[in-house]
């Protein structure tokens, strides 16, 4: 037998009782061009000095994984975009925006969501950060055919232009782990393979066809119309002071459908347990912001959803997924995450490849009672050793799962270690992607 992780037979959208909907939409189907502007989408953009200043006091945070201030990621394109001599090279005053949708992330389904759903939301929200670096190009970049088409359907239905906004082109890769990764989104639209290059330069400094480029991802970008419209000081209204704002969290769990939430940052995660209907003496640990940051234990239920908070305990919100563990083994879900790091790295970088398999094996053996102490010993040194190494950050991510597994676990590790689990006695670990939504289940 296998692990039962939970697949999307259909995704529940549900915003938070009591908060602010800012990004969710209720009702069936993707939202049309005259629906979007008659809830006052598509406003002319006014002086865009004043939308910088009210990005910069918003402190609106990236929505793709590292949580890096959206103002910050502008202003290095801007000053990039200017000319550093009487004689500037050609080209140097043109920017590049990017929509980044690829979302790798197996417990993830936000962004391909918004695209479904709320295209017009994303296109309006790169136009305007296509003004605030003065971009006359940009991208939509994807993975989803279902998101594809919606985008170009919105496309279509605006006559092919965005209002105010720059020269449009969507481009569709594979799926992939890394393909989301932003050198990778630019090597893809530059014509090259959706993965990672080495830094750097940086795609602020030169991204795609060596212009400086903005990629940002598109829940990030469907944030700029409500603060744009709004102001920073509503959009402060929720949140904390340094994670301001609301958020969409895909929460999956074993038995129960995945639903999309909009939360807002500083939630107690008892209070979401609660709304998800998961009593939280029942919880194990939990995958926090997708696979990126590893494993937590049941303290889990004690934080709060925020940057601060989860960077304090050692771990990170990322994308905001959260796959909560109840019955599932810890050492079964670390060696399911490892065996996907292992499929999923690009082969392009000899530490992550011989890496993520080296611990994955390490994992696996431990999940099934094969491993001796020495096995741990490698692997928490591999976990150490190998960190930074990789030109992206897959082989950090498998890094972060086996640290966090014999850190947080000791005793179902020493447990492993005497091949007593009665958990995997029963169902045996699988090197199936734990807590993946199934896009094709929800078509």
């Amino acid at each position: 037998m296998q692990h039962t992780y939970p697949s999307a037979g259909g995704l529940t959208v549900v915003p938070y009782p009591g908060s602010e909907t800012r990004l969710l939409r209720l009702g069936g189907g993707a939202e049309t061009a005259c629906e979007y502007c008659d809830s006052g989408g598509y406003r002319p953009i006014g002086a865009v000095a004043e939308l910088a200043d009210a990005v910069e006091r918003s402190g609106l945070r990236g929505r793709g994984g590292a949580g890096f201030p959206f103002a910050v990621k502008v202003n290095g394109v801007r000053a990039a975009s200017r000319p550093a001599a009487a004689v500037p090279p050609a080209g140097c005053t043109e920017t590049v925006v990017v929509a980044n949708g690829e979302e790798g992330e197996p417990a993830s389904f936000k962004d391909r969501w918004l695209l479904r759903n709320r295209p017009h939301l994303v296109l309006d929200g790169l136009r305007l950060a296509a003004a605030l670096v003065r971009a006359r190009r940009g991208y939509v970049y994807l993975s989803d055919p279902e998101s594809e088409r919606s985008v170009l359907s919105a496309l279509r239905e605006l006559g092919g232009t965005v209002p105010g906004g720059p020269e449009l082109v969507v481009v569709r890769v594979d799926p992939g782990y890394v393909a989301g990764e932003e050198t990778a989104a630019v090597q893809a639209i530059n014509g090259g393979r959706a993965v990672p290059t080495d830094k750097p330069p940086r795609p602020y400094e030169a991204g795609v066809a060596g212009l400086p480029t903005l990629v940002s991802n598109v829940e990030t970008l469907a944030n700029l119309p409500f603060l744009e419209r709004w102001g920073a000081d509503a959009y402060r209204a929720a949140g904390t002071a340094l994670s301001p704002g609301t958020f969409l969290s895909t929460v999956t769990a074993a038995h129960r459908a995945p639903v999309l939430y909009e939360l807002p940052y500083g939630l107690p995660v008892t209070d979401l347990l609660a709304l998800h209907g998961i009593p939280a003496d029942s919880v194990r640990g939990a995958l926090v912001g997708g696979y990126f940051t590893g494993l937590l234990d049941s303290t889990f239920t004690g934080l709060t959803l925020d940057h601060e908070t989860l960077r304090r305990a050692g771990s990170g919100l990322g994308c905001g997924a959260l796959a909560v563990l109840t019955e599932e083994c810890p050492v079964a879900v670390a060696a399911a995450v490892l065996n996907y790091f292992d499929r999923e790295n690009a082969g392009q970088c000899g530490s992550c490849f011989n890496g993520t398999a080296a611990m994955a094996a390490a994992t696996t053996a431990l999940a099934q009672g094969r491993a001796a102490a020495d096995d741990l010993d490698r692997l928490r040194r591999w976990s150490t050793v190998l960190r930074g190494r990789g030109a992206c950050g897959a082989l950090d991510a498998a890094c972060n799962t086996a640290a966090s597994l014999l850190d947080r676990f000791p005793q179902e590790v020493a447990t492993h270690l005497g091949n007593s689990c009665a958990d995997c006695a029963i169902t045996p670990a699988t090197d199936r992607a734990p807590y993946r939504v199934e896009t094709e289940a929800l078509l």
